[in-house]
């Protein structure tokens, strides 16, 4: 029996919620080859374009008060999770397993001092011209940023996670035998103020990192990406593109160092591998494509760095 943390994208969620579930029937299919041969799953996904959805909701109904930040993840990570939960229920069920699924709302702790504070860097909402930003910024206090020729967004911070609140019940509960969904979206941002209590922040924390996190905490036998490509590919779309396919974590610590991968995309996939193996030496980092997946857990395809 082996111990995996899965991480999903949240942009391979789809783009709204009758699409997720179809998407999910397909993500379903290799998760539960893992259960039915007894493995412990632990599951981390994304949620990126889905909490901006919700608090773009909120921002544009005249009615109803803005919801805090926080509060958004919250609501991604119970929505999300509820269709993860269906979806892997419904599969075990078609293969006559028993297994019971839960979602963890979880609290992820961040240092307030982080400097990534004071760089927001993860655009979230809808677009805008610069002059709706400018009133935008200046009625909310957002920090407002072109985006890529688009138009203008809200842009939060992107802190590294450093502890999970609910480890404890994520190892109990996966140590009874239950599939765990947790730190959705990256966990919601929380920090621990000087009186010890603890309060969320309006930030994002990137899934890929939070997955890192969850799989040294429990100690996990495997973290597992999956993503959009089969592999991790040096010049990724370039005429010297290189796939690689089993990778030491020496090596591919040397190739973070250049400018191999891509800032936005593959880089911190990669670094977070890096992160769990210097964590955890002897285990095993897997990144691969939802379409190879039940192979990649088997360590047959996919890059597979130890």
């Amino acid at each position: 029996m082996k111990r995996y943390v899965v991480s999903l994208g949240g942009n391979a969620l789809g783009n709204n919620a009758e699409e997720q579930k179809e998407l999910l029937k397909k993500v379903a299919k290799p998760i539960v080859s893992l259960i039915k041969r007894g493995d412990e799953i632990i599951i981390v996904h994304g949620n990126g374009p889905q909490v901006g959805m919700i608090n773009l909701a909120f921002t544009e109904a005249p009615s109803v008060p803005d919801m805090p930040f926080p509060e958004c993840g919250a609501m991604s990570q119970g929505y999300i999770g509820f269709h993860i939960q269906n979806a892997i229920d419904n599969e075990m069920r078609a293969q006559g397993i028993k297994r019971d699924v839960v979602t963890l709302v979880s609290q992820v702790v961040v240092d307030k001092n982080d400097p990534l504070f004071q760089s927001p860097s993860k655009p979230i909402g809808t677009f805008y011209s610069e002059e709706e930003a400018e009133a935008i910024a200046k009625e909310k206090g957002y920090t407002m940023k072109e985006d890529a020729g688009r138009g203008w967004r809200r842009v939060v911070a992107s802190p590294l996670p450093i502890d999970i609140i609910e480890k404890n019940s994520i190892l109990n509960l996966v140590g009874s035998g239950h599939v765990v969904i947790c730190a959705g979206g990256g966990g919601i941002p929380v920090i621990r103020k000087e009186d010890g209590t603890i309060e969320g922040i309006a930030a994002v924390i990137d899934k890929d990192y939070a997955s890192a996190k969850v799989a040294s905490l429990v100690n996990a036998d495997y973290l597992v990406i999956l993503t959009a490509v089969d592999n991790v590919c040096i010049n990724y779309k370039k005429p010297d593109e290189r796939k690689i396919k089993e990778i030491s974590a020496a090596e591919i610590g040397e190739l973070l160092k250049g400018d191999y991968f891509a800032k936005g995309s593959m880089y911190p996939k990669v670094n977070a591998c890096l992160k769990f193996l210097k964590e955890k030496p002897g285990k095993t980092a897997i990144i691969a494509s939802l379409e190879i997946a039940e192979l990649a857990f088997s360590e047959k395809a996919g890059t597979i760095i130890k």
